[in-house]
């Protein structure tokens, strides 16, 4: 009784959470009788629609620009000029959000595939591990010929492109925050969910879902400020011997870096910084707030500080009735009756046990053969088109950059951790440092290769040495951001049960703190890890105006063959930088991965 108890009053209360935070802006005072009457507009609506306007003209403007004529060999000026910023900073944004839609999608497709299923994140799991490592100017020189041709005579093709490599910057985090949580759901969830009968639909939307969401939406907020590291790779590259540039913030650093111009530079950091403020406040502040109502808590959180805009739609009178409407729509949807027959399909049972088993055993065998058929493909590829020498001398640069990275990654970790653990404490402190940390996680690294650069030549430092940071520069605050997550998401009642019992200090890091943030830390070292070796593409070679270093590594020789347009010498050392990533990930990620699944699951 007590079990089945619990089990409901956690369901009721994860549908109850999850329906009164579907209305992001809803008022609550309202009722749905009262919503029948539309009042006339306030004061306080006047300003939101002109919210609401310019966002609708910003989206028109920029569609139309992205759909202008292009033909291959056709200049795109980009200027040095600060008075193009603003437009730029708006073609840039819409493409890093255009970028997200379509990581949420694949996040909560193949996230929640490879969660409930083992089979598939078999596969799923792996095949992220390797694109993750894959760098984004592999991607844009093996796709950008392919939407070009898709998107023959319109500017849609390198639109297209860089949405794309923008879109491999974001993903893969979101994809194995998502994962992650979906394993991790508490098993008195899963078991209210069975007691009232929810389908695999009403499964996903109201339990893992909002399970997801806190650590979910640090990783959103970091895969925008992520993806401004790869922006500048994104609107200006190559594609036969012919050279891209895309109207954006990323373009005008590049043009800036090549012309060595220190005040283009301070405009281009000044401009990302107004957009980043200005999305936070507009975007993720709200989403902050109502993110608050899907913490899995038994105490309701009562330190919640409403963003101004929330504060600004629920002053409203006629925009705030559309609470309402989006609520019942919700509604509709997570109950729509052809995704919910699940009695149906109870009493259908499709194979039996012995179809079922040769099927496994079928799969299993057609998945080995492919693996097999591929990975002959790859050998015979490399050893037809190099010498042993030279395959020898590629694994040796990945040797280099692999200890490099893993050294990074263990003194990130040594510094985040803790400064993540007192962030992610204090609700307080983390509302304020949240744009901070934003801005810097934004900020991209590649602005301060070549002051580290002039550095290093004028102190005559080793480059092997003071190079290896810079890899590292954008992606430690994948585990930042993580630690705080997972921080923010230790129940409120576990942290009342070790106060009570005074457990302090290193006991209860021991105890509750460490197996609490654990899962979460290891999806943002992973990420960390995968983006680092991304980075290694930019970080081993530096460039300033004239002058470059080099650093020993597989990045470099991508980097130099990148430049060279020595289109397999690209897919040599992408082959290999992916062998290395997935080695690891097999040998050192994921057995801690399957541990944290295990033993620091909330049960």
């Amino acid at each position: 009784m007590l079990v089945t108890e619990t089990c409901g009053n956690l369901a009721f209360r994860s549908v109850k959470i999850y329906f009164s935070g579907m209305a992001l802006f809803k008022n609550t005072a309202y009722t749905k009788e009262e919503a029948v009457k539309w009042p006339m507009p306030n004061y306080w609506d006047a300003v939101a629609f002109c919210l609401i306007f310019a966002g609708l003209i910003w989206l028109a403007w920029s569609a139309r620009q992205m759909t202008m004529p292009f033909h291959m060999g056709q200049s795109i000026p980009i200027s040095l000029d600060p008075r193009n910023l603003p437009s730029y900073a708006l073609r840039t944004v819409l493409r890093m959000f255009i970028g997200l839609f379509f990581s949420l999608i694949f996040t909560f497709t193949f996230g929640t595939w490879a969660g409930k299923s083992k089979r598939a994140a078999c596969i799923i799991i792996p095949i992220i591990d390797i694109l993750q490592s894959v760098p984004v100017l592999s991607f844009l020189t093996i796709t950008v010929t392919a939407f070009i041709a898709l998107f023959s005579g319109s500017m849609l093709g390198p639109e297209c492109a860089a949405i794309f490599a923008i879109f491999t910057a974001q993903v893969w985090n979101m994809t194995l925050s998502f994962y992650q949580s979906v394993r991790t759901v508490p098993h008195d969830l899963r078991e209210a969910s069975r007691i009232f009968h929810l389908s695999a639909w009403q499964r996903f939307w109201r339990i893992d879902v909002p399970f997801a969401m806190p650590g979910l939406l640090w990783n959103v907020m970091m895969s925008m400020s992520g993806s401004w590291f790869f922006v500048t790779a994104s609107e200006a590259f190559s594609v036969a011997n012919q050279q891209i540039t895309l109207p954006g913030v990323g373009s005008y650093i590049a043009l800036a870096i090549l012309h060595a111009n220190k005040h283009a530079l301070l405009y281009a950091i000044l401009t990302m910084l107004a957009v980043i403020l200005l999305y936070d406040q507009l975007l993720f502040r709200p989403l902050s707030h109502w993110v608050q109502r899907f913490k899995f808590d038994s105490v309701e959180d009562v330190t919640i500080d409403e963003a101004w805009v929330v504060k600004l739609f629920q002053r409203t009178l006629f925009l705030n009735r559309f609470g309402v409407v989006f609520e019942s729509l919700g509604e509709n949807i997570v109950n729509l009756p052809f995704l919910n027959r699940q009695k149906a399909v109870q009493k259908k049972k499709l194979l039996t046990d012995k179809q079922s088993s040769l099927m496994l055993i079928l799969g299993r065998v057609l998945l080995g053969l492919i693996l097999i058929v591929g990975l002959g493909f790859i050998v015979n590829y490399i050893f037809t088109e190099l010498r042993w020498n030279e395959v020898r001398h590629l694994l040796l640069l990945g040797g280099f950059t692999g200890l490099r990275v893993m050294s990074l990654i263990i003194i990130s970790s040594l510094i985040w951790v803790p400064v993540g653990v007192w962030i992610g404490s204090r609700p307080g402190v983390a509302t304020v440092i949240q744009p901070i940390v934003q801005f810097l996680a934004a900020f991209p690294a590649n602005l301060a290769f070549p002051v580290i650069a002039l550095l290093i030549v004028r102190f005559n430092l080793n480059v092997e040495i003071w190079a290896s940071p810079l890899m590292v520069l954008g992606t430690q605050w994948y585990i930042l951001f993580n630690v705080i997550a997972g921080t923010t998401a230790l129940p409120k009642d576990l942290k009342q049960a070790t106060a009570t019992f005074g457990v302090r200090g290193f006991l209860r890091w021991k105890r509750l703190i460490l197996p609490g943030i654990f899962p979460y830390f290891l999806t943002g070292a992973i990420t960390a890890a995968g983006g680092a070796w991304n980075a290694s593409i930019l970080a081993e070679a530096v460039s300033w105006g004239s002058r470059s270093l080099h650093a020993t590594g597989l990045g470099a020789y991508i980097s130099e063959a990148s430049s060279r347009g020595d289109f397999n010498q690209v897919v040599f050392g992408t082959i290999i930088m992916c062998i290395f990533v997935v080695v690891i990930n097999r040998l050192i990620w994921r057995p801690l991965y399957n541990l944290a699944a295990e033993k620091f699951t909330l049960r």
